[in-house]
């Protein structure tokens, strides 16, 4: 894929569907916690003043969006940050993930909360130009 990493939307009922899309899987993953934080605040007011890093291990591409979107979420929210920045490498089964954010405060423009990455019409394939990975937030 030529070009920087990048997200989208897809229409849902209830929710909303992120699309990431990347030259490597882990650039489709990073572009999609993009697409599902910037639901919350635009990335581009988000300072790199905090920063959080997790391990998991996951085989099934599918599952693993799924797991890198929800520690996200979690981490986020258990230390109260707005998150902006993301990095993602994987060696085998074992993924090491990376976020850069600050604390909410009245600066930040608040969208949507995103409460959890879903299991409803989740994809990860390969595309001429790389790779997508999608799944449904709960919002």
């Amino acid at each position: 894929m030529t070009g920087a990493p990048s997200y989208g939307y897809f229409e849902h009922e209830a929710d909303i569907g992120v699309i990431g899309r990347g030259a490597t899987l882990a650039d489709a993953f990073v572009a999609a916690a993009r697409a599902a934080f910037a639901i919350m605040c635009p990335p581009e007011g988000v300072a790199r003043a905090a920063r959080i890093a997790f391990d998991f291990e996951e085989d099934d591409d599918e599952l693993a969006l799924v797991t890198w979107l929800n520690l996200l979420l979690a981490h986020a929210r258990e230390r109260g940050l707005v998150l902006g920045e993301f990095a993602l490498a994987r060696d085998g089964r074992r993924w090491h993930g990376e976020a850069w954010g600050e604390p909410w405060s009245a600066h930040h423009e608040r969208g949507t909360e995103v409460k959890g990455a879903t299991l409803t019409m989740l994809s990860v394939r390969r595309v001429p130009e790389g790779w997508e990975a999608r799944c449904v937030v709960d919002v």
